[in-house]
């Protein structure tokens, strides 16, 4: 990544703790493992009609 923001977020503990251990699994930082999952999310939601 070129283009990069930063951002500050709050999770809740045992989701934080679920994080890492997925990351840890895949072989992946923290950061790495979040952006995966984002980026996945956003690809198969697809813009669903179910979103507010």
């Amino acid at each position: 990544m070129t283009d990069e923001k930063r951002i500050s977020l709050r999770l809740p503990t045992d989701l934080h703790a679920r994080l890492v251990e997925q990351a840890r699994s895949d072989r992946r930082s923290l950061n790495s493992e979040i952006i995966h999952l984002l980026e996945a999310a956003l690809t198969h939601a697809g813009g669903d009609d179910k979103s507010p």
